[in-house]
């Protein structure tokens, strides 16, 4: 069988014309050809654009999405009133990508925050010094019928 491809290889026959002489499919070919890989794929290698915002760009982007101003918008709001103003300083994506690297890609807006309610507690030292009532509902003889305990 190797015989066979270094004979398909110098005669130069397409691909999909030497797969269809072996019986099997390209995508059999193609993995014999390149081996086995063994281990994590490596890391692809980004080819620079000039397009890439610089370190100081983006933190005038972060600077830009946490002033007073945008404190209560979403991001997608940030970079459209900024486009109005005449000022593009990103990408939509972009600015979505600064803010979740920095970990602000949560819900912006000020949010009433509620202490957790504490059960109330009462503390006495003697006899007659704390007194108190509590209403209890009791389970009767049959659903629906309930009993009040008062104390």
């Amino acid at each position: 069988m190797r015989a066979t491809f270094t004979e398909l290889r110098a005669v130069a026959v397409p691909i999909s014309r030497s797969c269809a002489l072996l019986g099997r499919a390209r995508a059999t070919h193609y993995r014999h050809a390149r081996g086995p890989v063994h281990g994590p794929r490596p890391v692809r290698a980004v080819p620079e654009n000039g397009q890439v915002l610089s370190p100081a760009e983006r933190v005038a982007v972060l600077t830009l999405i946490n002033t007073e101003a945008y404190a209560d918008l979403s991001i997608g709001q940030i970079w459209a009133r900024e486009l109005d103003e005449g000022r593009y300083w990103c990408s939509a994506s972009s600015m979505y990508r600064i803010a979740r690297a920095a970990g602000q890609s949560r819900e912006r807006r000020r949010l009433a925050t509620h202490p957790a309610k504490v059960k109330p507690e009462l503390l006495a030292g003697g006899s007659s010094q704390v007194w108190t009532w509590d209403i209890t509902k009791l389970r009767g003889p049959a659903k629906g019928i309930f009993y009040q305990l008062y104390g």
